[in-house]
């Protein structure tokens, strides 16, 4: 059978299937819920029953994904229409996963697609959460999660000057002012080294030579292939002097690789090292 009339047969059998599952699921019938990228996995793996989940995406047990152990066993589903459709979910949770196209091709066929937006802060992130709690039907553990993301955020220490901190991927990108890490670094208690807006697509090692902030917040280093990366320029000598003599703060890219209430980690992540920062300057 031709692709193009293989797609048109699976989204004929998928709307005619809906129609059931949705009818079912008024009566009472498990909900078949798949989510199409890692940072959607997370909000199904938080807030779906394990029996619900009908798949996640192939980067559901990655470093990178905060929920990576509860995702063991569960079936995993490349984000393409014929994939998705074959198993029959009638409902699909998505942040990037599909692309663009992939959302009104599902609608079509009677599956509702819940969207996870993004957050350049963290009120956002609490709003994101509640909303799509909401969406899933759990609001009460939406409601729990944004009670547990602000119960991991200490309040900063103000009565010394705040530190500055720079943001460095394995890759070598910067983060700049008005971005996520920015707040977060805010909400810590320190100041961003960077005061360009945005994110910079490579560290300012010239710069560094002369000036050099009293923290690092290191992101995303462990997931970093020292063979691919030989050529970033975080294996200069001038940021490798940086990370040998400065207060280097892990930052897993799990924690803020999503809008999700995992960025509480870091924020108390760099809370600790403002703190720890003080004392030190107070001896």
């Amino acid at each position: 059978m031709r692709p193009a009339l293989l797609l048109l047969y699976l989204f004929l059998c998928a709307a005619c299937t809906q129609q059931t599952l949705n009818a079912g699921s008024r009566d009472g019938e498990t909900r078949r819920i798949i989510s199409l990228d890692y940072c959607a996995d997370q909000y199904v793996l938080a807030l779906i029953p394990k029996g619900e989940i009908a798949g996640l995406s192939p980067d559901a047990e990655a470093s990178f994904s905060y929920l990576r152990e509860k995702a063991a066993g569960l079936p995993k589903i490349r984000p393409r229409a014929e994939d998705i459709l074959l198993h029959k979910p009638d409902m699909v949770v998505r942040s990037y996963g599909g692309g663009s196209i992939i959302t009104p091709l599902l609608e079509r066929a009677g599956i509702k697609v819940v969207q996870i937006g993004y957050a350049s802060n963290l009120s956002g992130i609490e709003a994101i959460v509640t909303d799509t709690a909401a969406a899933l039907d759990n609001q009460a553990g939406g409601r729990a999660l944004v009670a547990q993301m602000r119960a991991n955020i200490p309040p900063p220490n103000s009565t010394a000057p705040a530190a500055s901190v720079l943001y460095l991927t394995s890759k070598g990108a910067v983060a700049g002012k008005a971005t996520l890490i920015d707040d977060i670094i805010i909400n810590a208690g320190l100041e961003n080294f960077r005061t360009e807006n945005g994110w910079t697509g490579s560290m300012p090692l010239e710069s560094l030579v002369y000036e050099k902030p009293e923290i690092v917040a290191a992101g995303f280093f462990e997931t970093s292939d020292r063979v691919s990366d030989i050529w970033t320029p975080t294996r200069h000598p001038v940021a490798q002097r940086l990370l040998a003599n400065t207060n280097v703060v892990d930052i897993p890219g799990s924690w803020t690789s999503c809008s999700a209430w995992p960025v509480a980690n870091a924020v108390q992540a760099l809370t600790m090292a403002a703190t720890n920062f003080q004392d030190t300057s107070n001896d």
